[in-house]
């Protein structure tokens, strides 16, 4: 079956400082190798409510970083 939802990001959470559910803001709080952390605030009151980790693809970890050439033989780089 072909995935029908990619990710999903909460729009309200409960905040326990307000006491109901509230609006909430999404901010990066880490970039990781296996991934981003994230943060969610509350519109209200900016309480930390809650935190999700979307984890980075593995096509982009796997893939490899392209060489520099190297200079002929018998040939040296000015610097």
């Amino acid at each position: 079956m072909p995935e029908q939802f990619g990710s999903f990001t909460a729009s309200e959470l409960y905040c326990a400082k307000c006491r109901r559910a509230q609006p909430v803001r999404e901010r990066l709080l880490l970039v990781l190798p296996a991934g981003e952390l994230h943060e969610f605030l509350c519109a209200g009151c900016g309480t930390s409510v809650g935190k999700r980790t979307v984890s980075a693809p593995a096509v982009a970890a796997a893939r490899p970083r392209p060489r520099a050439p190297r200079p002929a033989p018998g040939r040296r780089l000015l610097r």
